[in-house]
């Protein structure tokens, strides 16, 4: 079932990691809704969420919240939208997207095309900002 994220997680293509654990790693999609778009996986190849073994998915949902927190800090905006579609991809993964209103979540909107140098700054404010806690 390898993945483009497998090759993320293997570090065999370049991405803007924000967070990593012994189980997952979170870093930005390259095609946002919005500005710190952020996608959280599991470094275990699951292709559905909720297939996901239970202890796991706690433990996804738990780093999530840290990298939702870090997020916010970093990313002006109301909320964290936390969304789970997993048809782009085959392997588990959870959108954290900041936003201001719903329409922010709409995923059948034009995607923003950041530059290699917009996103790395992007992923240092998050990064800065997960330090502070």
């Amino acid at each position: 079932m390898s993945s483009i994220f497998k090759k993320i997680i293997d570090k065999d293509i370049p991405a803007h990691i924000v967070a990593e654990s012994v189980d997952f790693i979170a870093f930005l999609d390259i095609s946002p809704l919005r500005e710190g778009h952020v996608l959280v996986i599991p470094k275990q190849e699951v292709d559905y969420i909720f297939d996901v073994e239970d202890t796991l998915y706690v433990e996804m949902m738990l780093f999530a919240k840290i990298v939702a927190r870090g997020l916010k800090k970093a990313i002006p905006c109301k909320k964290i939208g936390v969304a789970v579609i997993g048809l782009e991809v085959p392997h588990a993964h959870i959108h954290l997207i900041p936003m201001n209103s719903v329409s922010d979540m709409d995923f059948s909107k034009p995607k923003l095309s950041p530059t290699q140098e917009e996103l790395s700054n992007t992923a240092l404010k998050i990064l800065e900002a997960l330090r502070e806690d």
